[in-house]
């Protein structure tokens, strides 16, 4: 398995974890917060939907410069609009990713905030970085709030205790 085949298996797996967790909200809780610090469930959700969005950030453009004054980030107050973004977001990564080569994997990618120069990476250490790894951390705040909202957590790497019985 060469390192693309192998970034685009890991890619599909992920997406469909965190598919199946965003599934799991309740519609009624996207406002509900465990801490008046933590992003509230909606917001979390959207937090993890937008950071798939890295991947064409990354893979479409030699650098990116971010302004957080003009950052949108997606509404967190329709579970069903983040699962169609999320949908659209994973079908245009696939494309993307069908159309690289491993050459492509080791090209460098900058972030720049305000033209400043952050991140200077591979690309496919920044796709895990920025895409991957931050997704499935967030992934794991997310499989806390299900457990403290009394949803079952579904199974990521392996089952959980709801699904063990």
């Amino acid at each position: 398995m060469t390192a693309l085949e192998s970034l685009v298996s890991e890619y599909n797996s992920e997406m469909r974890s965190t598919r199946r967790m965003l599934e799991r909200i309740p519609p009624d809780r996207l406002e509900w917060r465990p801490h008046v610090k933590s992003f509230s469930a909606g917001d979390l959700a959207a937090h993890i939907v937008d950071s798939v969005d890295w991947l064409e950030h990354i893979f479409t453009r030699d650098e990116f410069d971010f302004d957080p004054r003009t950052y949108k980030s997606s509404p967190g107050d329709s579970l069903s609009a983040l699962l169609a973004k999320l949908d659209g977001q994973v079908a245009a990564g696939t494309s993307i990713l069908a159309g690289l080569d491993e050459a492509a994997l080791a090209s460098h990618w900058r972030l720049k905030v305000f033209g400043k120069v952050r991140v200077d990476r591979p690309k496919a250490v920044a796709f895990r970085d920025f895409t991957l790894s931050h997704m499935i951390h967030h992934r794991g705040q997310l499989s806390v709030y299900l457990r403290l909202l009394d949803v079952p957590v579904p199974g990521v790497y392996g089952p959980t205790a709801d699904e063990l019985g």
